[in-house]
C-alpha cells in the first residue's frame, strides 16, 4: 500500500505560504497533532549544524514546532546527539562541545521556547539497546535515551546530500542522528570483520614519515592512539596503524585518509549506508510506529551533510516541505523531486555533469565514492521500515490567521493608534525635502 506524503512547494507570496507556515500546514495535514496527548513529552529531533556550517535548519522552524506542540498540551524539547570523532577537528563530540556549537548556531531555550537537550548524554553512552532480529546487517542498535524514552518524536530533517549516506533525509536523521555514540560506531561498521575500516587496505609505503608537515597531526588525530609515525630507517615503513582495533570513528578523515595511506572500501560505505535504515527501524521500535512523524525541509540542498565545517552551493534549487508518517516514503519522494529538478548552476551538479532533469543528483554530486542514493531506501523497504510506494499529496495553504504575529494578532491600526498619539512619528513641521528633482539624472 502506498504511503501518504504531504507536500508544499517552496515558493512564497503571502503569510500563509511562508516556509514556516507550510511546515505547520503539512504537520496538520499529516495528522501529527493526533499523536500528541496532553502531558506527552515530544522530542523534536534536529541537526544543530557543525561549527561554521550555515545550511542547517534555522532555529525558527523547531521554535514554531515547539509552539505548536505546546498548543496541543505537549511538553516539547529540541535535541541532537553527540557525534563520533568523524573528522580531525570535529566540534560536537561531547555534550559540552555540542551545546556550545548549538548555542552559537542559535539553538537555546530562549530561541526555541523549550529546552535544547543532548539526547545521548555527555560522551554519547546514555542510550537504550534495541534488539533487531529483522535488521539487514545490524542485529542490535543503541538509541539515544532521551529520544527512546520520549512519548512522541518529530524528526525535523534538513534534506540534503551526504558523503557516506549519499542522501541525508529522515532515515539518516533516525539511523545516525538518533543513535548514541556507540550506536553510531555500530552503524559505521566499527570493528566489523568484513565491512569495517579495520578490514580495509592501507598503504604504509605512501607515508612520508616525519618529513610530512602533518605527521604530528596524523598521530594525534586518533582518540585511541592507533597511529604511529617513526623516524626513517632504511626501507622500513615509517607508518604503523593498529587497524585491528579501529572503531571507524573517522577522526583521521582529513589526514592519512586524505593522502591515501589509509584506505576505505566501497563495501564499507554501502554497508554503513544500509545500516542507517536498520538504525532508523530501531528508533521506530523504541518509540512506536504511530508516535513518530517526519518532516523534510528540502531547502539549501547542499551536497554535504550539516556535520561539515562549511556549506557548499546547493546542487538543486529548493524543493519544498514534505511530511509523512513513513520515513522511507518521504525520502523517496524528496529524492524523486531532486532527480526531476534541474541542477543548480555553478554547483557540484554542474561540475559532475548531472544538471539535466531525470538524472540522479546525489550519487554523482554528493557521495564520496559514487554510491547509490537508493541503498537506505531499498534497505528500509526490505526490513519493513516503510514503503517505497507513495502518494504525493499537494496541500493547499492554510488559514492565514493561524500564522499571524502570535503576540498580538490585532491589525496594526488598532495596535499602534494609541502609541502613535503618545509618540509622534511625523514631525509637526514635516520632513525637510527637496520639492522636485530631475529623476532622469539618476535613472
Amino acid at each position: 500500500m502506498a504511503s501518504k506524503v504531504y507536500y508544499m512547494p517552496d515558493s512564497a507570496v503571502s503569510i500563509e505560504t511562508s516556509m514556516v507556515a507550510k511546515m505547520l500546514t503539512v504537520f496538520d495535514a499529516a495528522g501529527f497533532g493526533e499523536m500528541i496527548k496532553p502531558g506527552d513529552t515530544v522530542a523534536i529531533k534536529i541537526h544543530c549544524g557543525e561549527y561554521n556550517n550555515t545550511a542547517y535548519v534555522r532555529p525558527v522552524y523547531p521554535r514554531a514546532l515547539a509552539d505548536k506542540v505546546k498548543s496541543l498540551g505537549g511538553r516539547p524539547f529540541v535535541c541532537d546527539t553527540t557525534t563520533l570523532t568523524y573528522s580531525t577537528f570535529a566540534g560536537r563530540a561531547t555534550a559540552l562541545d555540542e551545546l556550545l556549537v548549538a548555542e552559537r548556531n542559535g539553538f537555546n531555550s530562549g530561541t526555541l521556547g523549550c529546552p535544547f537537550i543532548v539526547a545521548d548524554g555527555y560522551v554519547g553512552t546514555d542510550d537504550v539497546r534495541v534488539d533487531l532480529p529483522e535488521g539487514f546487517i545490524l542485529k542490535e542498535a543503541y538509541v539515544a535515551k532521551a529520544i527512546a524514552l520520549a512519548d512522541v518524536v518529530i524528526a525535523l530533517t534538513h534534506f540534503k546530500g551526504h558523503p557516506m549516506g549519499v542522501i541525508g533525509g529522515s532515515i539518516k536523521n533516525l539511523g545516525i542522528g538518533c543513535q548514541s555514540k556507540r550506536g553510531k560506531s555500530n552503524v559505521h561498521m566499527g570493528g566489523h570483520p568484513k565491512y569495517g575500516l579495520n578490514a580495509a587496505p592501507y598503504f604504509p609505503h605512501l607515508c612520508a614519515g616525519k618529513d610530512c608537515p602533518q605527521w604530528e597531526l596524523c598521530v594525534s588525530c586518533c582518540p585511541y592512539q592507533l597511529f604511529k609515525v617513526k623516524d626513517r630507517n632504511g626501507d622500513e615503513p615509517v607508518f604503523e596503524w593498529d587497524h585491528e582495533h579501529c572503531t571507524n570513528c573517522l577522526s583521521h578523515l582529513g589526514v592519512n585518509m586524505a593522502c591515501g595511506v589509509v584506505g576505505i572500501t566501497e563495501d564499507n560505505m554501502d554497508a554503513s549506508n544500509a545500516a542507517m535504515a536498520d538504525g532508523a527501524l530501531a528508533v521506530v521500535k523504541a518509540v512506536g510506529r504511530e508516535k513518530i512523524g517526519f518532516i523534510n525541509l528540502a531547502m539549501d540542498v547542499a551536497p554535504n551533510c550539516d556535520c561539515i565545517h562549511f556549506s557548499d552551493r546547493p546542487i538543486v534549487p529548493n524543493l519544498g516541505v514534505f511530511a509523512s508518517k513513513d520515513c522511507v516514503a518521504i525520502d523517496r519522494a524528496c529524492a524523486d523531486k531532486a532527480k526531476a529538478s534541474v541542477g543548480m548552476p555553478g554547483s557540484r551538479a554542474q561540475d559532475r555533469g548531472v544538471m539535466a532533469p531525470g538524472m540522479p543528483k546525489f550519487s554523482t554530486a554528493a557521495s564520496m565514492m559514487g554510491g547509490s542514493e537508493d541503498i537506505q531506501i531499498n534497505t528500509g523497504a526490505k526490513i519493513g521500515l516503510g514503503s517505497k510506494e507513495y502518494e504525493l499529496i499537494e496541500v493547499p495553504p492554510g488559514d492565514r490567521t493561524q500564522f499571524l504575529f502570535e503576540f498580538d494578532k490585532r491589525p496594526v491600526g488598532l495596535r499602534l493608534a494609541k502609541l502613535y498619539r503618545k509618540a509622534q512619528i511625523i514631525p509637526e513641521e514635516g520632513f525637510k525635502r527637496v520639492p522636485e528633482v530631475d529623476l532622469e539624472e539618476v535613472r
